[in-house]
């Protein structure tokens, strides 16, 4: 599968995700997407982000924009952290890494001194027609979503 770059059209996906769905981009199309990838569900950083996200979503709606959250976690996992949270999104589970591998989030980390392989905290922002239009890698999440916000009014 080949990797994603800015101004290029992203490739097609198919990815299993909350409520019994199946996430496909060509899904979107006439919607900008907020494809967002964290390390891991019911985290303190993630939970936050996820927070985030929802406490901003209807100024999202409003820009017709959809949010998307992924990470390696389970199905079972992503449906208690988005009921638990109330979150108004969905969440993808892609346990085999191909989104992860598409958009390049998977990265050694030190965790506690050791060194781990996962998912670097990244928001991808793709316009209504599909086209990789802004990517944050290593995110910070204080302040990020605002700022994912303030980029789509740039499209």
């Amino acid at each position: 599968m080949s990797k994603v770059s800015i101004n290029n059209k992203v490739p097609a996906f198919n990815l299993p995700a909350t409520g019994e769905k199946h996430i496909r981009l060509s899904a979107y199309k006439g919607k900008n997407i907020v494809l967002y990838f964290y390390p891991k569900d019911n985290t303190p950083g993630c939970t936050t982000e996820g927070q985030d996200f929802r406490d901003y979503f209807r100024k999202f709606q409003a820009r017709d924009t959809v949010i998307i959250g992924v990470s390696r976690d389970s199905l079972s996992s992503h449906e208690k952290f988005k009921t638990r949270q109330n979150f108004p999104f969905d969440l993808i589970a892609d346990p085999e890494e191909t989104l992860c591998a598409m958009f390049d989030v998977m990265k050694m980390k030190n965790m506690y001194g050791k060194k781990v392989r996962g998912i670097e905290r990244s928001t991808f922002l793709i316009d209504a027609k599909g086209v990789l239009r802004k990517e944050w890698r290593k995110v910070n999440v204080d302040g990020h979503v605002q700022e994912v916000l303030a980029a789509i009014s740039d499209l």
